[in-house]
């Protein structure tokens, strides 16, 4: 049986951390930095992990990720 493929748009954006929870860089911080508030900026910093559904979508793409 053949390997299953990784999709290279998932595996460049999405980290497995070791429980298993999926780790992405947080939405909204690409442009228009003017209007959004410091508190934002300031939040928004770093990484965070995923919702559960979002979690279960991001690792259908990389399927030997569990």
């Amino acid at each position: 049986m053949p390997k299953m493929k990784t999709k290279s748009s998932a595996k460049k954006r999405f980290k497995v951390t070791a429980k298993g929870r999926v780790v992405a860089g947080q939405a909204g911080k690409r442009h228009g930095m003017i209007k959004r508030t410091t508190k934002f900026i300031r939040t928004a910093r770093g990484t965070t992990t995923l919702s559960a559904p979002d979690e279960k979508l991001a690792k259908s793409f990389m399927p030997y990720s569990r």
